[in-house]
Formats: C-alpha cells, structure tokens, sequence
C-alpha cells in the first residue's frame, strides 16, 4: 500500500517548488516506508510514498507510458491486472514492468475516463495526461482507499490520500466546516464527500474527478452504482454453492503477494471464514493473529484459537490490557479530523501484531454490510413491520408522545429500554434509522450546540445525509435501504476509514475479500430473507461456512471489537474527561453549550446515565482541535 499526493496548477504553468511538494509527500512516509518519487513537471508536481508489495524490482512511482506523456501515482491493488495485461498487449500496448500500476496508464490510453471500470480492486490514483492537459482522479467502488483534494486561492488544486499531506500547504484553510460539525456529532466521524475542512473535500467511493487546465473545477462523476435488485431466483442450494465458488474467487485474487502474507483473526464468523479459505487455498499454514484482552467481556481470543487449531494456522496472540487508552492522542494524529469510532484503539493493536510477521494481512471487513450481519438490522426490520400497520400520523401522536415521557434507561435490561423504540416508531424508515445509528440523537444535539453555532447550521440536520442517499437507493425493501445507506455511509466513513489509517500507521497493507465490489453485487441482487432469516443474520453466510467453522463460532452472539468507555470515563480517565470537556478548548470555540456539556459530565460520572459515546466524541473533537493549534505548515 502506498501514499499519494500532488499538485495541479488549474490556470497555467508555473513551476512549483521541489522542496513542497517533497515535504507533502514525506508527511504521509507511514503509508509506504519503502520508497519515495517524486516528479514534476510545468503545472504539476505529484508524489508517491511506496509500500512494496508486487513487482518489487520495476515497480517504482510515479510511473509513466512509452513515451512520458502519461504518468501516475497509485494506491492501492488492481487485482484482475494479469487479465487487463493481455486484453492491453492485444491491443499494441507495450509493458516494462510486471506492476499492476502500468495497468492504469495504458488502460487510460486505450479507454479514458471509463478505464476505472475495468479495474477490480482497491484503488485511489491521480493520472496526469501531459497531451489532454488533464489531472485525473479516482477511488475505487466501495471507498477502501482514502483520496481528499482542495483547491486553493491560488489556483492550484492539492491532493493526499491523508488530510495531512494537505495541511503541508501554506494556502489551505483551517476554517471548520459547520455542517461536518453536525455530521460527526450524529456520526461519529464526517461522511463523504466533506472533511471537517470548509476547504477540502474526500473523493467520494466509485467516482472520478477529471480536471483540464484553463477549465473551471467540475463536480466529481459516479462512474459506479450499487443496485439492489433482489432479483435472483435460484433456490437456496443453487444460490449456496454459487456465493461459495464467489467468495472463494475473492479470497484467492487477495493472496497474490511477494512479500510475507497472512489474516486477522478475530473469532468472528467473518474473518474464521476468511481464514479458513484461505487455508484451503494454501499448501503452507496461514498466519494469522488475533488480540486478546484481559477482561472477559471483551475477549474473543478463545474462539480466534478454535479457528486455528481447526485449520493448523501459525497463530500469534498477544493480549492488551482491557485499559489500554494510552492512544488516545496518538489516534488523533492518525485520522486528522475528529473520528469518534472507540474500536479504533484494539484495530490500532492488531495491525501492530500483524506487522510483526506480516506486510499483507487479509481481514474481514464488509461481511456485515452486505450479508446483514447488524443488530440493528434486526431490530429495524421489526420495529419497520410496526411501522408499516399504522399511519405516520398516527405514530407521530402516539408513540412520539411515548417517546418523551418514557424514562431513559441505560442501566435497565434491554427489554426494557422502550425509549429508543418508541422515538423511532414515531418516524419514517430513514429518519429511525438515523435515530438509531446516531451517537447524539437530534435533541442530544440541539442541546449540545451553543444558539449561535445553530445559527450558523441555518436548518441544516446530519440526517440529510441519509435522505440524499436513500433518494439513489432505487429500492424500498426495508433491509436493502439501510444496507444501502451503511455501505454509503457507516462502510467508507467509520470501517474502511478506521482499517486504512490504523493499517498504514503500520505500514500494513489490508485487503477484505467481502469488499469485492463483484462478490457485493451479486449479494445485493438475493432476497432479503436469505441475509436476515427469522432473527438470524448472515443466514446465507452461515449455511455456506457450516462444513468449516464449528458452531460456537457461526452461532454464537456477536461481540466485535469494544473497549470500555462508560467505565473508563468514572475511573482512569476521569480527570482527563472533565479537563477536555469542560475545559477551555472546546470552550473557546463557542460551538458548545457550557451547560449542557457539565451535564454530560456529571451525569456519567455518577452513574446517572451512560454518556460514554457522546463523551468520546468530544474527547476525540477535543483532542482534534489541541493538535491542529500546533501544526504548522512546513
């Protein structure tokens, strides 16, 4: 894996300086350790950081065509470039590298714009066409690489896989965008396509942005659209055996690697089964790890072990103390915008382990998105068949009203925390949804901001976010549309998000075989009853890995990477809780009610409520805005 960064002059042709975009690119040096290249030419400079991972010899970036004219940096693995080599030869290209990077520059040359649609893979690249005088920029399908651009007032646009490659430039603003504020507090990180920069934006997932000097800056373009189509009919057996083959083909195009290879694993149902194809791929063991923590609650270690010793993997653990918040500043340098998504810390762990023995590890991520392996998911489908047998109007009175005089309940049994069901009762598909993934609800927010930064949101709400996308979903299944959503939103911003920058900290390259764009659209064309099956989840999945992973571990309630916040927040953490929160950082931004945020405190604190989530938000916004005080460009 690698790190990308670079230049464009939008206007003309002015030189730009070596020593900049040098100290741009060197910024991002975790993201490929290994080398760095830079070039430059009249009104472009671009970047490149290499991790080495194939073609470790004549893989060097940027990388150009037969005659210089085109050049490229590149992130990211083109997994079918062995089939895109051949079709290009035939075609009269000529080759000098065994690189998947020299794919991208003959497939521009023999198809433009729509060679991204060839591509299969994880992928952020910014071409430059000497001849056409273009920039152009792409990210892959499902977002698993990061791309973020800016242009500036001096005419020039700037592009990093990190924000901070962009924060090198002495021209990009600091000013935060009001509305990414809003979005993270709902969130808990800032969905695409803003950054918590007015001045910068992300490359959205599946979408190119192509730049010809003299011209104004369009608006990126959708070269990619998931559909869900639950159309295939084929009966279980036949639907069974074809998933089979199709995750198999997954797995087996992300072990190609010259460098040392292996998998997390954690003991859930997606990285054991990752694992264990990966084992019937395999005439050596498989490497894999796993974290395990000291307190029972949080521990999955046992069922990572089962997985191993089943498939005889060389298994490396290493348990982390359940307190283990010693990151908490590291991980803000690690994501330069606020990200408030706690599993960033065990991610952070693994990925350390994993570097101990591995440069490739493959993992699990995805499973839950397309194969409905949520909770909430369930919960959802339930509440919507309740939503769907009385008129919104009359949810609206009745369960609203419930909704409000209903006591919050936190230290209750989950059957009787009946708050939360009934505010989403009272709203529409898309709005309980929001409601039910937000870590401030609306009213937590209202209370949160100051009147003045209300002003400045002028009626803007996080959950549009939602509405924008549910507008493309092009379905009304219950379960296709939040999946729909989560694969938009919750997928790019929070779990790719989360994996990349907690991997390239490592220098690790990752790669998820359920984030195969081919594999996501297959899924998204099956029936909704064979992901969620009575209040099973991932039934389909589960049925396929019956023959190679045990019971205790398809069947077993899912746990996912967790760490204690509510009692770390009365306890270690106390005094740091209370010094950030209600100290002068945030106070000064006047974003924040003062009132309400003692309220945070003070009722978590004393076991009152459990405000463990919104209470990392503002730690992680906290920390964010302490360490942007102290960077300086150059």
């Amino acid at each position: 894996m690698c790190g990308i960064d670079g230049l464009f002059d939008l206007r003309g042709q002015r030189d730009f300086d070596r020593a900049l975009i040098e100290r741009i690119n060197n910024v991002q040096r975790h993201r490929g350790p290994d080398e760095a290249g830079v070039f430059l030419a009249p009104g472009v400079a671009l970047g490149h950081r290499r991790l080495s991972i194939i073609d470790l010899a004549t893989g060097q970036q940027p990388l150009f065509n037969e005659d210089g004219s085109v050049a490229v940096v590149f992130n990211g693995e083109i997994y079918n470039f062995h089939a895109l080599v051949a079709e290009l030869e035939a075609l009269g290209h000529v080759f000098h590298t065994r690189s998947d990077t020299e794919v991208i520059v003959h497939a521009w040359e023999a198809w433009g714009e729509v060679c991204v649609r060839c591509f299969r893979g994880m992928f952020a690249f910014a071409l430059w066409d000497r001849n056409r005088q273009t920039l152009f920029l792409a990210r892959d399908h499902l977002g698993v690489k990061p791309l973020h651009y800016a242009v500036l007032d001096d005419g020039s646009l700037i592009f990093g896989s990190e924000l901070k490659a962009l924060l090198q430039h002495p021209g990009l603003k600091r000013e935060i965008d009001p509305l990414a504020v809003e979005d993270y507090f709902a969130f808990g990180y800032v969905p695409e396509p803003r950054t918590i920069f007015a001045q910068a934006r992300k490359l959205a997932p599946g979408h190119t942005l192509c730049v010809r000097r003299g011209q104004p800056v369009p608006e990126p373009h959708a070269y990619w659209e998931l559909k869900f189509s639950l159309d295939n009919p084929l009966p279980l057996d036949d639907v069974a055996d074809d998933f089979s083959e199709r995750f198999r083909e997954a797995v087996k195009l992300r072990m190609v690697a010259e460098v040392p290879l292996g998998a997390f694993l954690s003991g859930g149902v997606d990285s054991s089964a990752v694992v264990a194809t990966m084992a019937g791929l395999s005439d050596a063991p498989v490497n894999t790890c796993s974290i395990a923590v000291d307190d029972p609650k949080f521990n999955e270690a046992g069922f990572a072990r089962m997985v191993a010793e089943r498939y005889h993997t060389h298994h490396l653990v290493e348990t982390v103390k359940s307190d283990d918040f010693d990151l908490l500043d590291t991980l803000t340098g690690l994501y330069d915008e606020p990200f408030a998504d706690s599993s960033a810390i065990p991610t952070y762990r693994v990925c350390q382990l994993a570097r101990k023995r591995v440069t490739v590890a493959l993992s699990g991520d995805g499973g839950d998105e397309s194969l409905g392996g949520y909770r909430r998911y369930r919960m959802h489908l339930m509440e919507q068949r309740l939503r769907s047998r009385l008129p919104l109007n009359v949810r609206q009175a009745l369960f609203g009203f419930l909704g409000r005089v209903y006591p919050k309940a936190d230290w209750a049994p989950r059957v009787f925390r009946a708050k939360t069901t009934f505010q989403a009762l009272a709203r529409d598909e898309v709005d309980a949804y929001f409601h039910s993934v937000s870590v401030l609800s609306d009213d937590m927010r209202q209370q949160l901001f100051s009147p003045g930064f209300r002003r400045e949101l002028n009626g803007y709400q996080a959950v549009e976010v939602f509405h924008h996308h549910a507008r493309q979903a092009q379905t009304d299944d219950p379960l296709a549309l939040i999946q729909y959503l989560d694969i938009k939103t919750w997928l790019v911003g929070d779990i790719n998000t989360k994996v990349d920058r907690a991997s390239m900290a490592h220098s690790l390259e990752v790669r998820a075989p359920l984030l195969d764009y081919k594999l996501i659209e297959w899924l998204a064309a099956l029936p909704s009853a064979l992901k969620i099956h009575g209040n099973e989840g991932k039934y389909l999945f589960k049925k396929v890995m019956e023959p190679l992973l045990p019971d205790e571990v398809l069947y077993r309630p899912k746990m996912g990477f967790s760490v204690p916040l509510a009692r770390w927040f009365r306890g270690p953490l106390r005094q740091r809780v209370r010094e950030s929160v209600l100290g002068e950082t945030l106070a000064a931004t006047g974003i924040f009610a003062p009132v309400y945020l003692r309220h945070l405190v003070e009722a978590h604190q004393s076991g009152a409520r459990d405000y463990s989530a919104p209470l990392w938000s503002l730690l992680m916004f906290e920390a964010f805005l302490r360490r942007l005080q102290t960077l300086q460009p150059g």
